[in-house]
């Protein structure tokens, strides 16, 4: 766990969904926790695209289409046609036959990037709806100020998590260094009211792994 007056001036880096987070520390998070909410993928819900790691493709794949998006070519899992729409989520909730990328599951535990001390430190999301000020069903630390089993497990998870990120970034380069990437586009065609093809409209622009 860590100090927050010690390094919170050296965190960087801006991630997907998380609005406040704050190193976890005894001092800052003693008796504080998380408490299950009825819509826990609520923040979902106004996402299209979600990262994804390399070993969960064969999964993820028989839910959503898996594409590339960036300079970095990160792999994304696509889940609704336009920007602020999820065609997944269902009242703060997954559709039951949906994979849900790791990336949503470790939400609202991160890591952060400490430019001072060189290392990465756990973080908590602390505008997250399930963050609990008051009696939480799963607090952060016991009451000898160790870190609770909920804590460890999300620990080891975003560690499991880092691991499973940087084996992606290495599969992405060796696509890179095959030349396996081509450039795709994405279009849609409305229907108009008499009932005939629209317009088609670009959707977006990304990569995918050549076929031939």
């Amino acid at each position: 766990m860590t100090d927050t007056t010690s390094q919170a001036s050296g965190l960087s880096g801006n991630v997907l969904f998380y609005t406040q987070p704050e190193p976890i520390s005894i001092e800052a998070h003693g008796k504080l926790g998380v408490t299950p909410a009825d819509k826990p993928y609520a923040f979902v819900a106004q996402t299209n695209i979600v990262p994804l790691t390399v070993t969960e493709f064969a999964p993820a794949a028989l839910s959503y289409p898996i594409i590339f998006v960036g300079d970095l070519k990160q792999p994304v899992v696509a889940m609704g046609l336009r920007q602020n729409d999820n065609l997944f989520i269902d009242n703060g909730d997954f559709r039951a036959d949906a994979y849900i990328p790791a990336y949503i599951r470790r939400y609202p535990f991160v890591f952060a990037n400490d430019s001072k001390a060189g290392q990465s430190i756990l973080c908590v999301d602390r505008n997250a709806a399930f963050f609990a000020e008051k009696d939480p069903e799963l607090p952060f630390f016991d009451e000898k100020g160790e870190p609770t089993e909920y804590t460890q497990n999300c620990l080891t998870f975003c560690n499991n998590y880092e691991m499973e990120r940087q084996k992606t970034q290495s599969f992405v380069q060796l696509l890179k260094a095959l030349d396996l990437f081509e450039s795709k586009e994405s279009f849609y065609t409305p229907v108009n009211e008499d009932g005939t093809p629209g317009e088609p409209q670009k959707l977006a622009d990304y990569f995918g792994v050549s076929e031939e």
